[in-house]
């Protein structure tokens, strides 16, 4: 079956802000599908919470390449889901990045995955980037979160857009 979008909410930042919240999420879809195109004031972790928990019971999975080499790494037991780390895309001051974040039956009773995808054009010295994240928790996601760690915002003019997939 192919499946219909809808948008559910675009946020533009009208000023910097550390985080964009999507909140009262309605459960009428079967997946979620987040668009942020951003840059930020200063290079910065960027992460995910779901529904504002914040146990350790996050988990991410990383690969990563810029067409020279490749990396992978896994981390456990966070706060929240790591969408990018300093030293990669997603923290960039100057060129703009555009992220894709499928969380997957978001509405299921069996804990949540996402997929990350991430790329970055620096003058043919960019980067893609995949990740996997896992919330081990089973309830319906109606709060999702992005945040940027320690000081840094998201810069102002930053479009993030929250999608709807339905199965038709």
């Amino acid at each position: 079956m192919p499946a219909t979008y809808e948008n559910i909410t675009t946020t533009t930042l009208g000023s910097a802000a550390a985080d964009i919240t999507f909140s009262s999420i309605t459960n009428t879809y079967t997946d979620l599908r987040l668009v942020l195109v951003c840059t930020t004031s200063t290079s910065r972790i960027l992460w995910m919470r779901l529904n504002g928990d914040t146990g350790t019971d996050y988990s991410t999975t990383s690969l990563l390449g810029d067409g020279f080499s490749a990396a992978s790494y896994m981390t456990t037991n966070k706060t929240a889901i790591e969408v990018a780390e300093s030293n990669t895309i997603g923290t960039s001051t100057s060129t703009p990045e555009m992220w894709t974040i499928d969380i997957f039956s978001y509405t299921g009773s069996t804990n949540k995955t996402c997929l990350i995808t991430a790329q970055q054009d620096a003058n043919g010295s960019g980067q893609v980037m995949r990740k996997v994240g896992l919330w081990r928790d089973t309830s319906v996601i109606n709060e999702v979160k992005l945040m940027l760690n320690s000081t840094g915002n998201f810069n102002s003019g930053t479009p993030a857009t929250l999608f709807g997939i339905k199965a038709e």
